[in-house]
């Protein structure tokens, strides 16, 4: 599954740092607005103890983790959805994107230019949010003024429900609510994936701070945007972007005493990465074998056949049977041979829900 979460934000937050700490990537980041003119594409792989925990086990050729896309997108300014900054080009971007990481600045640096003059970041959010509604507003009132009159000449269902979904998100957005924010009917979930609305897409909040307020856990900004989040439903992490760079730079067997020092078992990153995993509704099945071990991405509630498809679509065709038990039982019992003999390894067919962290071997026949 090619899933993209985009980064944004105003510019000079922290994002194209936090972007080129992510992905070692080399991201332009520079101190004045619009550095980051093409939004930068790097495929991150998504840090999942349980794969290295596996392999003590099975003991593979190869390990193969499952990835997210992150796409740093250049800093978005008040006026954006009117073409102010580079406006419409970067707003289209994120259209592409599955979610979004809003980088929010909680940090004071007079050697870093704020483009409003001063660090308030619900005021930086609510800009940003708010450029992303009237940039749909503006696309859904068109939309609505073409399905309004298809409505009024036809007695199609699929025509009437595309106009009352239209007409649902125009009154949100009119209201200063997100397209998230409406209730979509099953008959309406195509024609409201088909807007790609800004504000329909989940978001988490990266709370940039200075490494002394990290070691801190936090300061009062990152309390101001926990409780904004919590309003919207949203979820926040903390990250030092600063830090999270410099972490990157380091030879991988120099890390570990780096973060040791810091009273840290791991990057921060990995929380933001995992977090976003979370946001996208995701889900990891493994398979494991002498050849190789191997994490996959499904959505939550995914059955079976369909978890098989993701490998091959001949598999999802073909599909038979299922042969799974769950990677805990794996720690438990320390080998397959011993899951089996105590009870754990199960056939499942096309209705079962395919659960986080289960070890599947699918039996197709084509």
């Amino acid at each position: 599954m090619a899933l993209q979460v985009g980064i944004v934000g105003l510019p000079n937050v922290g994002k194209s740092t936090l972007f080129n700490a992510l992905t070692s990537a080399k991201a332009e980041a520079a101190n004045y607005p619009f550095c980051t003119i093409d939004p930068n594409v790097g495929v991150v792989t998504v840090p999942d103890p349980r794969l290295d925990l596996i392999t003590q086990y099975v003991k593979p050729q190869s390990v193969v983790p499952t990835t997210i896309e992150f796409v740093d997108i250049a800093g978005i300014v008040k006026g954006a959805s009117k073409g102010e900054g580079l406006g419409n080009q970067f707003l289209s971007h994120i259209r592409q994107t599955d979610a979004i990481v809003h980088v929010v600045r909680c940090f004071d640096d007079s050697n870093i230019i704020h483009v409003n003059g001063s660090v308030d970041p619900l005021r930086d959010m609510e800009v940003i949010n708010t450029e992303l509604m009237l940039a749909d507003l503006d696309s859904v009132e068109k939309k609505l003024q073409k399905t309004e009159k298809l409505a009024k000449m036809s007695q199609d269902k699929k025509v009437k429900a595309e106009y009352e979904i239209t007409k649902k998100v125009y009154e949100a957005l009119s209201k200063g609510l997100p397209a998230r924010s409406v209730t979509v009917e099953e008959s309406e979930q195509t024609f409201y994936k088909d807007m790609h609305l800004l504000t329909s897409k989940p978001v988490l909040y990266a709370c940039n701070v200075s490494d002394v307020d990290f070691a801190k856990g936090g300061n009062d900004w990152v309390k101001s945007v926990e409780k904004r989040a919590q309003e919207e439903s949203n979820k926040i992490v903390m990250i030092c972007s600063a830090m999270e760079a410099e972490i990157a730079q380091l030879p991988p067997e120099d890390r570990k005493d780096f973060l040791a020092s810091l009273g840290a078992t791991e990057p921060g990153l990995n929380r933001l990465i995992r977090e976003a995993y979370t946001l996208l509704g995701l889900n990891t099945y493994f398979t494991a074998g002498e050849k190789e071990v191997r994490a996959w991405t499904i959505k939550t509630g995914t059955k079976a056949p369909q978890a098989a498809g993701v490998i091959h679509t001949d598999f999802e065709k073909g599909f038979i049977r299922a042969e799974t038990y769950h990677c805990e039982d794996l720690f438990k019992f320390k080998s397959e041979a011993a899951v089996k003999e105590a009870g754990k390894y199960r056939l499942e067919g096309k209705e079962y829900l395919v659960k986080d962290g289960d070890i599947l071997f699918f039996r197709f026949n084509v």
